[in-house]
């Protein structure tokens, strides 16, 4: 039986991770971030992926990395949710890595670029539109002749932040994945609705590619990849979705209004019942798809379908909730709750919207249309 319940080494790392971000990535240093010239926190990215080890915790031992699974990876993600902090763990932890783990990961290119990952000696992202879905035509944007990549890509997530891009790319043969450095294209960033995960358009003109996997995996590659990343993007969906509840609650304690605190009156008491409601079902659902990823269960495309069609709501919900419930306070740039709704909006397009994976589901469940 699946045991959905967080082992003794899950929560010494979601403690290690949450006091490194309570010490680090406050509100408050968050907000000022996002007005800075550096968006992204590359020495929080450093100390995550060099000092804790955790940009490869996918990745074999014997390859440089953790030899963890995707049960820690969501662990992370969610404490990653509940401080929405701005570093590149999405775009290369989960899924630039997953999809080289997808590769042969026996030739030393692949190899090569799994160690410089999980190390954090490099960033990587891999270049497709950030709403792209699991079960997605292979991308045709990009097309490959004698090693040369020509194209377009819109949206990339983490993709300004990145060294080295992993991109899907159309050739002769078929399809193919690709490793291009940053240096050799041109990434222009797009103004994101999350202020805390930037987008980039990449730009590739005759860029040279070394071919990570050609046609005989290339698109199945990418698939692992997709697949992976929408089933652990419902953990910080969930982190998410924490953080609003938490806060919403402690909020509405200390608030008062006619001379008692506002959490008192029964109205906002069922509203944030509801919420823990739905907060239980997004933690069922992400910690299944979590431990299906973790164990190559069978059940891995219909545990990320249903995860990602119950969590994207929840955190945008939760998000509002919050806004609501803090009253005026709530609405002001200062207060952090507004990241937070941005980040759950976003994440909700992001690797398929709820619809997309509903749709998807009602096929692998044999549903009727």
């Amino acid at each position: 039986m699946t045991d959905l319940l967080y082992s003794e080494v899950e929560e010494d790392l979601r403690a290690s991770v949450r006091d490194l971000f309570a010490d680090q990535a406050s509100p408050a240093a968050v907000l000022a971030r996002t007005e800075s010239g550096e968006p992204y926190d590359l020495k929080l990215w450093r100390t995550l992926a060099a000092e804790l080890g955790l940009a490869g915790l996918l990745v074999p031992e014997e390859l440089g990395g953790q030899g963890a699974s995707a049960r820690e990876v969501a662990v992370v993600l969610e404490e990653i949710g509940r401080a929405v902090v701005p570093v590149p763990f999405l775009g290369s932890a989960v899924l630039a890595t997953s999809a080289l783990l997808a590769c042969d990961t026996g030739g030393s290119t692949v190899a090569d670029l799994l160690r410089r990952l999980a190390s954090g000696e490099a960033i990587g992202a891999l270049a497709v539109p950030l709403t792209t879905w699991p079960g997605a035509e292979f991308p045709s944007s990009v097309r490959a002749e004698d090693g040369s990549l020509t194209g377009t890509v819109t949206v990339v997530a983490d993709a300004t932040a990145a060294d080295v891009l992993i991109v899907p790319a159309t050739g002769p043969e078929g399809p193919g994945l690709y490793a291009v450095d940053a240096s050799a294209v041109t990434v222009t960033e797009v103004t994101p609705l999350d202020l805390t995960r930037r987008l980039g358009e990449v730009t590739l003109d005759g860029a040279p590619g070394r071919l990570l996997a050609g046609p005989d995996r290339a698109a199945a590659a990418l698939e692992r990849a997709l697949t992976a990343g929408a089933g652990l993007l419902a953990s910080e969906q969930l982190g998410v979705a924490q953080w609003c509840l938490d806060e919403t609650v402690a909020y509405v304690k200390q608030r008062y209004q006619f001379g008692r605190p506002v959490g008192s009156f029964q109205a906002l008491k069922h509203r944030l019942a509801d919420l823990y409601l739905e907060l239980v079902s997004a933690r069922a659902t992400a910690r299944y798809a979590a431990d299906t990823l973790a164990t190559g269960d069978e059940d891995v495309p219909v545990a990320v379908a249903v995860a990602q069609s119950t969590c994207a709501g929840i955190a945008v919900h939760a998000a509002e909730e919050a806004i609501q419930l803090h009253g005026g306070i709530g609405m002001t740039w200062e207060h952090p709750a507004h990241l937070y709704l941005k980040r759950a909006k976003s994440d909700e397009l992001a690797l398929g919207t709820p619809g997309r994976h509903r749709a998807a589901l009602a096929t692998l469940v044999d549903l009727p249309a």
